[in-house]
């Protein structure tokens, strides 16, 4: 969100289940954080979903193993992003870890990233990376974009 606000974005949302990672992420903007709307919620729970051009996902969606919790989130996903709008996430890769943190998860190429989330978003490009950690494990990842075609 740091580049976002430098970039002049005036409508940026961060959506986090911990309250103790947003105050971080408020005290490092300072008088920026002011510019943000903050969500303090489970992305599987009940929150204001605000309608946005861009939805941006770095490595929330793998976690959701059980099929209710992806179906909970793809609705708030279709009801935020406009026609048109881009979705950004990134996902383990098929050859990526099976855990992180000590909890399962889902892996995704761009296929079945995009056979998950539906027929509405249309795949626009993917890019697989290598990401080392900061205790050294590399983890492969696929970063795809999708654009909103259908309602």
């Amino acid at each position: 969100m740091d580049h976002l606000l430098a970039r002049g974005l005036t409508c940026v949302t961060v959506l986090d289940v911990s309250g103790a990672a947003l105050a971080r992420a408020k005290a490092r903007l300072g008088a920026g954080a002011l510019r943000v709307a903050w969500i303090e919620a489970d992305v599987t729970a009940e929150w204001p979903v605000p309608e946005v051009d861009i939805w941006h996902d770095r490595a929330v969606f793998h976690f959701l193993v059980e099929p209710a919790d992806r179906a909970r989130y793809l609705v708030r996903l279709k009801r935020a992003v406009k026609r048109h709008g881009t979705v950004i996430m990134a996902t383990f890769a098929p050859d990526g870890p099976d855990r992180c943190s000590g909890l399962p998860v889902q892996r995704y190429s761009a296929e079945t990233l995009g056979a998950e989330i539906g027929r509405a978003f249309e795949l626009a490009e993917t890019v697989n990376e290598r990401h080392l950690t900061p205790f050294g494990t590399e983890q492969l990842f696929c970063y795809s974009r999708f654009v909103r075609v259908a309602e």
